[in-house]
């Protein structure tokens, strides 16, 4: 046996004596057995204990509801729900009066293949019975084409052609804009005033071959549908053919015309589209081919007696006018759609709407972007929008021509404020009833004409200030 010195021995004695076998703690294992079997040290408990005794004790999660539970449970009450901001206050607003339009604002969309366009419509106007004329409800008197007027409205012999007048996108318009007082607000019509005052207006003798007026909505409206193909029915019965009726779809661009066909289509004969439809103006380029929407004369319906061989539409391309004399209507075309984006300036179409919306005392936008208050500044305006929305350019400034282009498009689906841009009251349509039989000017012949207008107004302004020094 080695033998071991006594300063060795006392050490290994030392050592065995304070080295105690700890038990390894488990979860199962209690925090007050842990402590007695001096798996936390003493001074480890009183910290723990005292750590305990100021913690609030979590709350027990509620069971989770099956779904037979979650249908039977009551809606929570009103005083568990949060509560409502404060009403937006307009009293202390005053809105702009007259929106300022820049000189150099285009005044006009017409290109080359709208005018390829109308001389094929013209070429083929032998063989069609029926216009089918389409035309924005928000700009009722905007989307007034004088061009197709003059162009289409009557056959060879000096005959008026037979036209069915249909207004599209009514449900984008505002229900009624009403005060608390039961008045119309500034700025606004309502969308019942409209109707029957276009109604009452293109009735005889100001206008003999309008057959109907329809008005349409972008959902499903199947009751304007049956109305617009009962119009369409009468017509054919007129003309009597026994090759049936070809009908022309006209309007301004992307006004609805493609749109129109595909759903007279398939809610009268139950068939895919036939036509190719967009967002953008200038889906349509060049004249389609005839597309049926009434089946033939069948002897077991007598529905469709007089029908000949059937009802076939022809789908154009949209013809814009060659000049906009109203710098404002211009605005009123690109913020519908009429006008392709980017001809005007974006940040100027979202200038205009903000102008609108003020009119109208509309608290959309300030809702939805988490403004305090209305606002003229059109910066201000898309800056909350571009920040809402994440229209943000590299480094976190607001892109603001992204977040106009994003506005007007919310605004055109209807999610941004609903307007009637046009004032249509009689004295309106008799303006522009007069304007569409004026001969229609193109841009050069316009700007002579301004030209010329403007300097018989300064010589008028010299004249005076002479006579008065004389």
């Amino acid at each position: 046996m080695p033998r071991i010195s006594p300063r060795a021995a006392v050490n290994a004695a030392s050592k065995a004596a304070y080295e105690i076998p700890q038990p390894i703690p488990t979860p199962s294992t209690p925090i007050s057995a842990m402590i007695n079997q001096r798996a936390i040290p003493q001074e480890a408990s009183e910290e723990l204990a005292a750590f305990r005794s100021k913690a609030p004790k979590p709350k027990p999660e509620p069971p989770t509801p099956s779904p037979r539970q979650r249908h039977r449970q009551p809606p929570p009450s009103s005083a568990s729900q949060s509560t409502s901001p404060p009403p937006i206050d307009f009293t202390s607003f005053i809105p702009r009066e007259k929106f300022e339009i820049s000189t150099s604002l285009p005044r006009s969309y017409f290109l080359g293949h709208h005018n390829a366009a109308l001389t094929r419509m013209r070429q083929a106007l032998s063989n069609v019975g029926l216009i089918l004329e389409v035309r924005d409800f928000r700009v009722p008197i905007s989307s007034w084409n004088p061009l197709l007027e003059q162009s289409l409205s009557s056959t060879s012999a000096g005959v008026p052609r037979s036209r069915i007048i249909v207004y599209t996108k009514r449900d984008l318009a505002p229900p009624g804009q009403m005060s608390p007082h039961g008045h119309p607000l500034p700025g606004t019509q309502p969308p019942s005033n409209v109707i029957r005052n276009l109604k009452n207006f293109h009735q005889p003798p100001k206008v003999n071959n309008v057959k109907s007026m329809i008005f349409l909505g972008m959902g499903v409206h199947s009751t304007s549908l049956q109305e617009l193909l009962k119009s369409i029915k009468d017509v054919a019965r007129e003309i009597d053919s026994l090759t049936g009726l070809r009908v022309m779809v006209v309007g301004m661009p992307n006004a609805g015309k493609s749109t129109l066909l595909n759903r007279l289509r398939s809610h009268s004969l139950h068939l895919g589209k036939a036509a190719k439809t967009g967002a953008q103006p200038g889906v349509t380029r060049k004249l389609g081919t005839p597309v049926r929407i009434l089946a033939g004369e069948d002897s077991n319906d007598p529905d469709t007696y007089g029908l000949g061989e059937g009802v076939f539409i022809v789908d154009t391309p949209g013809v814009f006018m060659p000049y906009v004399s109203e710098p404002e209507a211009m605005l009123k075309l690109a913020l519908v759609g009429c006008v392709k984006d980017g001809i005007v300036p974006s940040v100027t179409v979202a200038d205009y709407l903000l102008y609108r919306l003020n009119q109208v005392r509309s608290t959309t936008y300030i809702e939805r972007f988490g403004m305090r208050a209305p606002t003229n500044d059109v910066h201000q305006f898309l800056r909350a929008a571009a920040k809402r929305t994440g229209k943000l350019r590299r480094g976190g400034d607001e892109s603001l021509e992204h977040a106009a282009d994003w506005v007007i498009q919310q605004w055109r689906r209807g999610n941004l404020g609903r307007l009637l841009l046009d004032e249509v009251t009689l004295k309106k349509l008799d303006e522009a009833m007069q304007l569409a039989r004026e001969p229609s000017l193109s841009m050069n012949q316009a700007r002579k004409r301004e030209k010329l207008a403007r300097k018989e107004r300064n010589d008028a302004k010299r004249a005076g200030v002479t006579g008065e020094v004389a």
